[in-house]
């Protein structure tokens, strides 16, 4: 068993799918008042706070993993749009171009081993018209996402080309969790 420290319905359909016996614990971390230039180094910071103030607060003998990601196009970090003309804004930009989804992941084992790593994933988002980045941005779910788009829904459609983890980009990379769970479980 595992406590997620996420609100992200993803990371928690992720572990569902993978059939990761776990439980949901959302940090309440306030995302705003942490910050770094790096955007490596602030996915896992993010983690790690997450994960630590989960930690915290649960009782049970439970691993506890924390997660966040962004999308870092062109220098710049993108994490969820705040509005709908963003979003628009940020996709005119991102067609056609490569983006790179870094998830910050940070497990605390139940005897206070902490494992943290970044994974990164390249993202190719498809060459787009006008009005397929209104229609998609129109349909709500870039605005509750990191980065402006979700691989697992319509914004699927909107990928070109990854490299590297796949899961990484929904939230979670999987592959990564397989080998600390069998560290700690060890």
């Amino acid at each position: 068993m595992l406590m997620l420290a996420s609100a992200s319905p993803a990371r928690h359909r992720l572990l569902q799918q993978a059939l990761i016996p776990h439980q949901v614990m959302v940090s309440g971390v306030d995302e705003e008042t942490i910050h770094h230039l790096d955007p490596v180094r602030l996915v896992q910071h993010l983690a790690e706070a997450k994960a630590g103030v989960v930690r915290q607060q649960i009782e049970a003998a439970l691993p506890v993993l924390g997660c966040d990601s962004v999308l870092e196009f062109d220098g710049t970090v993108f994490g969820k749009p705040a509005t709908a003309v963003e979003a628009s804004s940020r996709w005119q930009r991102m067609a056609g171009a490569w983006g790179l989804l870094h998830t910050g992941h940070c497990l605390l084992s139940v005897n206070g081993e902490r494992l943290s790593e970044t994974v990164t994933t390249r993202v190719l988002f498809s060459a787009l018209s006008d009005s397929e980045i209104e229609a998609y941005v129109a349909t709500g779910e870039p605005l509750l996402c990191a980065g402006g788009f979700a691989l697992e829904g319509q914004g699927g459609l909107m990928v070109e080309r990854l490299e590297g983890c796949f899961s990484n980009v929904i939230g979670l990379s999987l592959p990564l969790l397989r080998r600390w769970l069998l560290v700690i479980n060890e």
